[in-house]
């Protein structure tokens, strides 16, 4: 999963979690993140997931600098601090979460105790 860090502005230390792509920023009620700092439009930028990574891409004439460079369309890295107007946000990948192995492990336990008391069966057989 992904997670955008929203380091400075109004909404400084909120922590969203990306859910599904293309994931919109900008200051217009409907994008996924609401950003109402000073410079940031209404359909700021997107963030959308490609083949290559995921993908930043700019609107039109809109201003965004990733780890300090002004950019239109940029591949992100983890850890990158996207600047949108006056806000300052982080690009980061969160930690995977593993799957339950509670069944898969009783039933691992349940195979080997079978397979020793089918020995033990056949031995007991064999010696009498």
């Amino acid at each position: 999963m992904v997670q955008i860090d929203v380091l400075s502005g109004q909404k400084a230390g909120s922590h969203p979690v990306v859910r599904r792509f293309p994931f919109r920023i900008g200051r217009a009620s409907g994008n996924d993140l609401q950003l109402e700092d000073g410079g940031v439009w209404d359909h700021h930028l997107a963030l959308e997931f490609q083949r290559e990574g995921f993908n930043l891409s700019v609107a039109p004439d809109a201003l965004v600098a990733i780890n300090g460079v002004p950019v239109q369309n940029q591949v992100l890295r983890n850890g990158d601090i996207i600047t949108v107007g006056s806000a300052k946000l982080q690009f980061s990948l969160t930690a995977a979460r593993q799957r339950g192995l509670r069944i898969r492990e009783f039933f691992l336990w349940s195979l080997i105790a079978g397979v020793i008391a089918a020995q033990f069966a056949l031995l007991y057989g064999l010696i009498r």
